[in-house]
C-alpha cells in the first residue's frame, strides 16, 4: 500500500523528467538514433498507466507473500526506530534485489515478465516505466528473493516500502543524457552509464549490470560490465511491435508454444526454468553410414 502511494506521488515528477530529457534530446544535433521515438514513448507510457489500473487486480490473484510468511515465523525482530536497521535494511533490500535480478534473466518463466523491460530498442527515461502487467507466478517465484531479510527481522512493510525506494532510484539511470559520474560513484553506485550496459542487447553486455541502487554486488559476483563498443538496446531477438498487449506477453506466448512442442519432461522443464534461448537437443539420431563397396570387400578379405 505504501509503496503504491509512492509510485502515484512520483508521476508528476517522472513526467516533468521525462519532458526535460525530450526537449534535451531533440536540441542535441548529435542525439543518438536509439535515443527516442514517439511511438516507443507511447508505447511506454500506455504501459505503464494500464499496469497501474491492472495492480489491484495482481493484489486479488495474489494473497500469498512469502515475505509475510517468513516475517511471521522468524524469532528475530528489528525495530524501525533505530537509524542503522534502515541503513542495513537499504542494503539488504538491494541484495536481494540484484539476486532477484539475476534470477530474471537467467529463469525463462521470470524473463517472461522481465522482458517486457528490455523490449524497447531505444533507451531513455520512458523506459523505465515500460513495466509487466499482470504476471502471477512469475511474481510469487520472484518474491522469495526477499525471504532473507524477513528472516532477519526486518518488518515487511519497511522491505517493501525499501523495495519501492530502490526501484524509484532506478527511474533516472535509465537516460543516455548522462554521461559518466565521479569514478567513487561509479565504483559503488548503479549510475546510468553502467544501466545502459545491463540494457545492451550486444554480446559483451548480455546479462550484466544487475544491481539496483549499489552496482557493488556486480563487481563481487562476476557480472560487472563497463563499455567496450556501441551498445543495441533491445532483445537479441526483437519483437517489432508497439502494441502494450504484445509487448507484455509474447515471451509468455512463445514459452507455451515451446513447451507444447517439448518432447519430453526435461524438455518442458528446461523451457520453464532454463535460461532464455535454452532448446531442447532435437538432433536426430544419425544412422551409422553403410559401408562402401571396397570397405566391405576390405573387411571380407580381412
Amino acid at each position: 500500500m505504501i509503496s503504491g502511494q509512492l509510485f502515484i506521488y512520483a508521476i508528476p515528477a517522472f513526467a516533468v523528467l521525462m519532458f526535460v530529457e525530450w526537449i534535451d534530446y531533440r536540441r542535441d544535433p548529435d542525439r543518438p538514433a536509439n535515443g527516442h521515438t514517439g511511438r516507443d514513448m507511447a508505447a511506454n507510457i500506455t504501459t505503464y498507466l494500464l499496469g497501474r489500473f491492472l495492480k489491484p487486480v495482481t493484489q486479488y490473484l495474489i494473497p500469498f507473500s512469502a515475505v509475510v510468511l517468513a516475517a511471521a515465523i522468524t524469532p528475530l525482530h528489528l525495530s524501525p526506530h533505530s537509524w542503522w536497521v534502515w541503513v542495513l535494511g537499504l542494503v539488504v533490500t538491494d541484495f536481494c534485489y540484484y539476486w532477484a535480478h539475476r534470477a530474471d534473466h537467467r529463469v525463462r518463466l521470470l524473463w517472461t515478465s522481465h522482458s517486457v523491460h528490455h523490449s524497447s530498442e531505444h533507451f531513455n527515461l520512458s523506459t523505465a516505466i515500460r513495466l509487466p502487467w499482470v504476471h502471477p507466478v512469475a511474481a510469487v517465484l520472484r518474491g522469495f528473493a526477499w525471504v532473507p531479510a524477513a528472516l532477519i527481522g526486518l518488518p515487511p512493510w519497511m522491505i517493501f516500502l525499501l523495495q519501492a525506494i530502490g526501484l524509484l532510484y532506478q527511474f533516472p539511470i535509465h537516460t543516455q543524457r548522462i554521461d559518466t559520474l565521479p569514478r567513487p560513484i561509479e565504483f559503488l553506485f548503479n549510475t546510468p552509464a553502467h544501466h545502459r550496459i545491463h540494457h545492451g542487447s550486444n554480446q559483451p553486455y548480455i546479462d550484466k549490470n544487475y544491481g539496483g541502487v549499489f552496482i557493488i554486488w556486480d563487481r563481487m559476483f562476476g557480472s560487472f560490465a563497463a563499455r567496450s563498443e556501441p551498445i543495441r538496446y533491445g532483445l537479441t531477438k526483437n519483437i517489432g511491435t508497439d502494441n502494450p498487449l504484445k509487448i507484455n506477453y509474447h515471451e509468455l506466448g512463445a514459452l507455451i508454444s515451446d513447451v507444447r512442442h517439448a518432447n519430453t519432461w526435461k524438455g518442458r522443464l528446461g523451457y520453464i526454468f532454463g535460461p532464455p534461448g535454452w532448446s531442447e537437443n532435437t538432433q536426430p539420431d544419425i544412422a551409422p553410414a553403410l559401408p562402401t563397396e571396397s570397405a566391405t570387400q576390405g573387411s571380407v578379405a580381412a
